[in-house]
């Protein structure tokens, strides 16, 4: 299945795990770009960021758990997050904390904090809808993980 394809389903897990990407790589570089403030509060905040940002990719490419070496902790802490609510909820706990960085000022962490905010959303919307969720091919989904010997 294609890019296009899995876009093509209609399902807003696929849309989800996508904009998961998107929020990691924003997470990841606007964690970097605001722990150089003076400012203690956003420094803690751009800090979370930046750890959302790891646990991000190996919640959404299942293929790292197998490859990189991480504690039976850590892997079963990820893997409770499978189902789409539970995605909803990770990204929303995500969103919130990046929101509460408005508390001390304005900064570009707010685009992190929308981004997370739309994948919340999106996997809430695949929740109650009933759609399974739908691991994209391209990020490591269903099969590719059993090709790597």
């Amino acid at each position: 299945m294609t890019l296009k394809e899995e876009f093509a389903t209609r399902n807003f897990s696929i849309y989800g795990q996508w904009l998961g990407i998107l929020s990691m790589i924003l997470c990841f570089a606007l964690g970097i770009a605001n722990l150089f403030t003076i400012h203690i509060f956003i420094i803690i905040i751009s800090a979370l960021c930046l750890a959302s940002s790891f646990v991000i990719l190996f919640i959404e490419v299942p293929l790292l758990l197998r490859i990189c070496p991480t504690s039976s902790t850590f892997d079963a802490a990820i893997r409770r997050v499978s189902t789409n609510f539970m995605r909803a909820a990770a990204y929303a706990v995500m969103a919130v904390v990046q929101w509460l960085s408005l508390i001390d000022r304005r900064t570009g962490l707010i685009a992190a904090a929308v981004l997370l905010s739309l994948t919340a959303l999106c996997y809430l919307l695949a929740g109650v809808r009933g759609q399974a969720f739908v691991g994209s091919k391209t990020l490591g989904g269903a099969g590719v993980a059993q090709m790597i010997v």
